[in-house]
């Protein structure tokens, strides 16, 4: 039976492959970020600030569960093994730095500089993973078996963004 525009099938068939995803999200994430660096109203930096931690939760939770270990598993040299623990490790201080802002008060400097501190760790992460592991990715594993992740890792995301009690704390 042929699959028809607009049906469930349809949409599954067009997942993005796990890089993509990935990067769809860096670059949402990265236009929050920018937004919460703009604004001086509290009000929206709380919320900018809530949407940037669901954001990051949910990718970090995808990448952790799906994208990293297939990474890991197809990394045969060190430089990639590398790769994937600094990538880990870059996920765990983002851990920290977010509560501390999403608990200071929404004015003055304090949080101005806690939420550049967020961005400049997030960006750099960002761009680790977009200049360095990626690349490697493409070379790793097959544009079928990034497709196949790309389509587990949306499913688990729309799974999170539906049910964020299954976050990760």
């Amino acid at each position: 039976m042929p699959v028809r525009k607009g049906t469930r099938a349809a949409a599954g068939a067009k997942s993005p492959d796990a890089i993509t995803l990935l990067k769809t999200d860096h670059k949402k994430v990265r236009g929050l970020l920018e937004a919460l660096e703009k604004t001086q109203n509290a009000n929206r930096r709380e919320a900018l600030s809530s949407q940037i931690e669901q954001e990051l939760k949910i990718h970090t939770q995808i990448e952790e569960e799906i994208f990293y270990p297939a990474f890991k598993e197809a990394a045969k040299k060190k430089d990639d093994r590398v790769l994937f623990w600094e990538a880990k490790e870059e996920h765990h201080v983002v851990d920290h730095v977010l509560p501390e802002v999403r608990e200071t008060a929404p004015q003055g400097e304090q949080y101005e500089a806690m939420a550049k501190v967020l961005k400049d760790v997030v960006l750099h992460h960002a761009t680790e993973e977009e200049k360095e592991m990626f690349p490697r990715a493409k070379k790793l594993m097959s544009k079928d078996e990034l497709r196949e992740l790309g389509a587990r890792m949306q499913q688990r995301k729309s799974e999170l963004q539906e049910n964020p009690r299954k976050l990760n704390s």
